[in-house]
């Protein structure tokens, strides 16, 4: 696994950002989901101050490569323990990104007095989310730019004290 580094958003990783969740989509969902689902989802063309606007809002932590400074995922934590967003480049997928930045938000979720995660994960995410002891609530249809993708609401919940 290459070394990672977890932070916090800044000012400037909005386009990063949209590049690696464009690429997780369009890459690593790609067994999951038709080329036409994935385009609802992960537009080229999207407005990027809403996009901006989403990640301020959400401020997700970002995980980077140590040495060239790669942004290699994002994710997010509510105060309400929703996930909304989870995102690995295809490049690190496999790599352990994704278990740094699960543990991160246990660690953040531990700190902030949180006692249950959710998440709305897609169906190329859902093994991942059950390895890191989540479990199906309800399996749900939504709709994306008159397109519908099916995912997982999905569920932990944590360890007090």
């Amino acid at each position: 696994m290459p070394a990672i580094h977890i932070r916090n958003f800044r000012a400037g990783d909005e386009a990063a950002l949209r590049g690696v969740f464009h690429a997780s989509v369009h890459g690593l969902a790609s067994t999951h989901y038709t080329r036409v689902q994935r385009a609802a989802w992960a537009p080229l063309q999207h407005d990027a101050a809403q996009w901006a606007a989403r990640l301020c809002a959400n401020q997700p932590f970002v995980a980077q490569a140590e040495g060239d400074g790669a942004i290699a995922g994002f994710a997010d934590l509510q105060a309400t323990g929703y996930i909304d967003m989870f995102f690995v480049a295809p490049a690190f997928a496999g790599q352990g990104v994704g278990r740094a930045l699960m543990a991160h938000i246990h660690a953040q979720a531990e700190l902030r007095g949180i006692a249950h995660l959710q998440a709305d994960v897609s169906l190329a995410a859902e093994r991942f989310f059950v390895a890191s002891g989540f479990v199906v609530q309800e399996r749900q249809q939504v709709e994306r730019a008159g397109v519908v993708l099916r995912n997982a609401r999905m569920a932990k919940a944590l360890l007090a004290g």
